[in-house]
């Protein structure tokens, strides 16, 4: 993992998104390169939903509720950005905009840095969850990643950001409740 480049990439995309598309661009990393940097974020995420599950919540439940919180926000937000990037793929396919698995995947994971952001933060402390309305700066990460990596004709680029958020948004949502209702029977079946 190259902390260097997680936290300049993490302040380009926030700072100016154009730029950091640019660099992104011509640097041309392995897809495995960003598997592995985006994953660290994932994993800060999940500790911070762990963190604020352990420190702030007070439910009454035993330290293993806030250790499958953690585990269950890491299972959450990988299916979520690995999911939506093969879905995204399907799109582009159907769009007749080609089949690129790199580049869906480099558009979904970039323009979810907002989003991990946010969600460390509420998830860290609960009371800030109004923080979360940020995480649609993702949507301009998004598009600007769209204008610089693909060759999308202007008619299709709000079919496919729309396409995106939406899958992103059912996938976060679905995926949520699904894994809730997993981790909080496994909870109560061996450790309640």
């Amino acid at each position: 993992m190259d902390f260097k480049f997680l936290a300049d990439t993490i302040r380009n995309i926030i700072v100016d998104p154009v730029k950091a598309w640019e660099t992104i661009y011509t640097e041309d990393r392995k897809v495995k390169f960003t598997i592995i940097n985006l994953l660290s974020l994932v994993l800060l995420a999940s500790v911070s939903a762990f963190l604020g599950s352990f420190y702030f919540i007070n439910t009454g439940l035993t330290n293993v509720y806030s250790v499958m919180a953690g585990i269950k926000y890491f299972i959450l937000y990988s299916l979520v950005l690995f999911g939506t990037t093969l879905i995204l793929a399907e799109i582009t396919k159907a769009l007749d905009l080609g089949k690129d698995l790199k580049t869906s995947f480099n558009l979904v994971a970039y323009s979810a840095i907002p989003f991990l952001i946010c969600q460390m933060m509420s998830r860290l402390f609960e009371s800030f969850i109004f923080i979360n309305a940020l995480a649609l700066f993702g949507l301009y990460v998004f598009w600007t990643g769209m204008e610089r990596l693909t060759d999308t004709p202007e008619q299709k680029k709000i079919p496919l950001l729309i396409a995106a958020a939406v899958t992103f948004i059912v996938l976060f949502f679905t995926a949520d409740w699904i894994l809730s209702g997993i981790m909080d029977k496994l909870y109560f079946a061996f450790f309640a």
